[in-house]
């Protein structure tokens, strides 16, 4: 029991560990990559990698699997990864990168309503007031501490970034009614993802060297910068996180780590970025992580991200 929680937590700090530091690698990666060509390689490299792993798996997994729903599969790949990154990369590109990871950790927050809209679970007075405190550290953050003046300093870029939120959510939902295993669940939805991407920059002319490159790019390292996300963002750190979540005696407690992830990646993005954490950003995270820990802890469920 004491070796199989040890494992749980090694795992889990391994996934948190490499989460926390996608941030600064999305702003590294969109100094080479246009947002549509860091989706595009990274996509196409988690899917590489998750293909190989399933490869490996399979080979040694000879019990019958579930059956494939292509309508979910579909669906699932053009919400995650095409719809959300597209968006999220979208919103790093606009904003500094301490802005649109707090930003982006709303989903917990929105996945509760949703799931009360779908799921028929029930929702809360709890539930109500963490939003509302959640809603605060957001403008807090899109307004850099002037909420009193509802001025944002780029409010496509915190639009996108809070809509993250809203897309996740809806992602985590239908894959729910998946009964797939998670390997097969990542790599059914890359495959879409990557080819509704490549299909995507193709019929806007932007599968080129000025579609998917910056202006002044170093192309070895925007590649290189793809490969890092695709990896460490998209394939195995979802793998990681899902070995964590088996090994765990408690779901509860090992889900509760990931809410280490946005303060560690402050630290990052301070020391690489260079960027001035503010205290309007540091005080709404922790509002939005204090209220989705709060919200969360009478009846906790399993957290993907």
């Amino acid at each position: 029991m004491h070796k199989t929680f040890q494992k749980a937590y090694y795992y889990a700090f391994a996934a948190i560990l490499a989460w926390s530091t996608v941030s600064t690698a999305f702003k590294l990666s969109l100094r080479h990559l246009t947002p549509l060509g860091l989706l595009l390689i990274s996509s196409l490299c988690a899917t590489i990698f998750l293909a190989i792993i399933f490869l490996i798996n399979h080979k040694r997994d000879k019990t019958n699997k579930p059956s494939f729903n292509w309508k979910i599969r579909i669906l699932s790949g053009l919400l995650n990864p095409f719809i959300y990154y597209l968006m999220l990369f979208e919103a790093y590109h606009r904003l500094r990168a301490q802005e649109a990871q707090v930003l982006n950790y709303t989903w917990a927050i929105v996945l509760s309503f949703l799931s009360a809209l779908f799921l028929k679970q029930k929702l809360r007075i709890k539930d109500i007031i963490a939003l509302f405190i959640s809603f605060f550290g957001v403008l807090l953050v899109s307004t850099q501490g002037r909420f009193w003046e509802f001025q944002f300093d780029d409010p496509v870029g915190s639009l996108l970034a809070v809509s993250t939120s809203l897309v996740w959510a809806f992602y985590w939902i239908l894959n729910m009614k998946d009964s797939l295993p998670a390997i097969q669940k990542l790599l059914g939805n890359f495959l879409i993802g990557t080819l509704a991407t490549f299909f995507y920059a193709l019929i806007l002319g932007k599968l080129n060297y000025n579609g998917l490159f910056s202006s002044e790019a170093n192309i070895t390292f925007g590649i290189l910068g793809g490969i890092y996300v695709g990896i460490f963002e998209m394939g195995l750190t979802f793998l990681l996180w899902q070995k964590a979540l088996e090994y765990s005696t408690s779901t509860a407690s090992t889900a509760n780590l990931i809410f280490l992830t946005p303060f560690l990646s402050l630290i990052f993005i301070f020391f690489i970025l260079k960027e001035h954490i503010s205290p309007a950003t540091l005080i709404g995270l922790v509002l939005i992580v204090l209220s989705n820990w709060w919200q969360k802890s009478s009846h906790p469920a399993k957290v993907l991200k």
